[in-house]
């Protein structure tokens, strides 16, 4: 169980009534008044940066300046539509450098209306000139398409647009995710984003700030999935509607980018407005080493006022899972025991990046066993799927995630996307056509969210997942981790 303090303030002031008299100045303008500047949480600053105030407060109603705008194959079409609509055909974007476009939800697959969908990218892409459109044109093989990435969250990351102290929009509502950078991100509708296609910035009202502490030695067993289920299971998926979630302790500083990226990802799954992780050298080696662009972190201040504190002891945790039919109904693995389960699902912008490939494989190799259950894995990118099939997995005698996977007897990894996250056309990989039990990376477990609407979904770390096809009922990974 968390500690958690509410509405935490900082210091106090006593006051005294004093009659003074005022100094005759000349007046001032309100533009060169400015604002009164107040401690500001991280969340706090990078909107007051990006909104030319001196200080903003939770409440505040602000224009903001974008440095990004992502949309996909689901939604592109349906932005570039109102954007043409409100502003006209012969408009042009407000900066085509700052418009990425990356199709990565149904693409493998013979569907026409989702095929069009990609090709309504492509020809909006040439109208105005983006710079940033991650194509797709062979869909028989997608190693032919060089440009094609894979899942937005972890394509943005790993193609360097992911920066500190930027303002991030897109039209879907995992873009939380890039909070782990120390950045605003955050979904839009195709409304919001359409707008932002013609000026660059966007009406927003500045969310107050929870904070989530995670310090101590997090266990060998435990990963950054567990810890996130066990925040929304905590707060539930109403818990933090409209509010920032601020991410601190030494837990969270020990972790690498894909495990803060897994942190961030799932803020949405609370009803948060975005996520947000304070930059360090773990984050500037990342960002640097894929953009030369520069970029200024903020960090929060001292003095800064949360509405909520929450504190766990990361090493008196133990894995945990999200039951059927939603990401809060927080169950500790070794609860659920006695849930047979038809499929595993190792992929998506949660779960299916190279660290989350490394730890189900980790397991794997060390059980030396056969899955008993179909395990599907869908690497997040291209990327992700070469690491797979070419990066040895630390510790496992020089053998590649994709030998070992192979060796456990698990479906073929395939073409990276979406996928079966959020079910698809029929004929998508790995999609729940029939009303199976399944253990996934994945971050949502609503009816018919994987395909078959009578499907149970139980949201799980790789270990988990990895253990739980090894038995074939939900595990606790400690059982092939002792």
């Amino acid at each position: 169980m968390a500690t958690m303090q509410q509405g935490i303030m900082r210091g106090s002031v006593s006051r005294t009534s004093v009659r003074v008299q005022a100094v005759q100045t000349a007046p001032r303008t309100p533009a060169s008044t400015g604002a009164v500047k107040r401690a500001m949480t991280m969340t706090e600053k990078i909107l007051a940066n990006r909104s030319d105030n001196g200080s903003v407060k939770p409440g505040d109603n602000i224009w903001t300046r974008v440095d990004k705008l992502m949309t996909h194959d689901v939604c592109g079409p349906g932005t570039f539509g109102i954007f043409q609509k409100e502003f006209g055909p012969n408009a042009k974007v407000w900066d085509n450098e700052r418009v990425v476009i990356i199709p990565d939800h149904y693409i493998f697959t013979a569907d026409a209306r989702a095929n069009r969908n990609v090709d309504i990218l492509r020809e909006m892409a040439d109208k105005y000139s983006i710079k940033y459109f991650y194509d797709i044109k062979d869909r028989s093989d997608f190693k032919a398409n060089p440009d094609y990435k894979g899942v937005c969250h972890v394509a943005l990351a790993q193609e360097g647009h992911c920066k500190p102290g930027e303002v991030l929009f897109g039209t879907d509502s995992h873009t939380c995710n890039a909070g782990a950078f120390g950045q605003f991100a955050t979904g839009v509708g195709n409304t919001d984003a359409g707008f932002i296609l013609g000026t660059g910035k966007l009406l927003i009202k500045v969310p107050p700030t929870m904070r989530f502490i995670m310090d101590g030695q997090m266990p060998e067993w435990l990963q950054a999935k567990d810890l996130i289920l066990q925040i929304i299971g905590e707060i539930s998926v109403a818990g933090a509607t409209y509010k920032a979630m601020e991410f601190a302790g030494t837990a969270i500083e020990s972790m690498n980018m894909e495990e803060r990226m897994t942190i961030c990802n799932m803020v949405v799954e609370a009803g948060g407005k975005n996520g947000v992780i304070a930059p360090d050298q773990t984050t500037f080696d990342y960002v640097k080493a894929r953009t030369n662009e520069a970029f200024e972190p903020v960090y929060t201040d001292a003095k800064a006022n949360f509405i909520a504190d929450y504190r766990w002891d990361v090493s008196k945790l133990e894995p945990v899972v999200a039951a059927p039919h939603s990401p809060d109904n927080r169950k500790l693995a070794r609860e659920c025991h006695d849930v047979k389960i038809d499929r595993v699902y190792i992929g998506s912008c949660t779960g299916g990046k190279t660290e989350d490939f490394w730890a189900a494989a980790k397991l794997l190799h060390r059980a030396k066993r056969q899955v008993k259950v179909p395990t599907y894995l869908v690497p997040a990118t291209q990327k992700v799927w070469a690491d797979v099939y070419t990066v040895p997995v630390p510790g496992c005698d020089g053998k590649t995630a994709a030998e070992i996977f192979e060796e456990a007897g698990a479906v073929q990894p395939a073409a990276p996307s979406c996928a079966a996250c959020l079910g698809g056309p029929r004929d998508t990989f790995a999609r729940m056509n029939e009303p199976e039990v399944c253990v996934s990376t994945t971050n949502r477990n609503f009816p018919g969210r994987m395909g078959h609407k009578e499907g149970q979904i139980y949201l799980a770390s790789p270990y988990t997942a990895a253990a739980s096809a090894l038995a074939g009922h939900v595990c606790d990974p400690r059982e092939y981790m002792a």
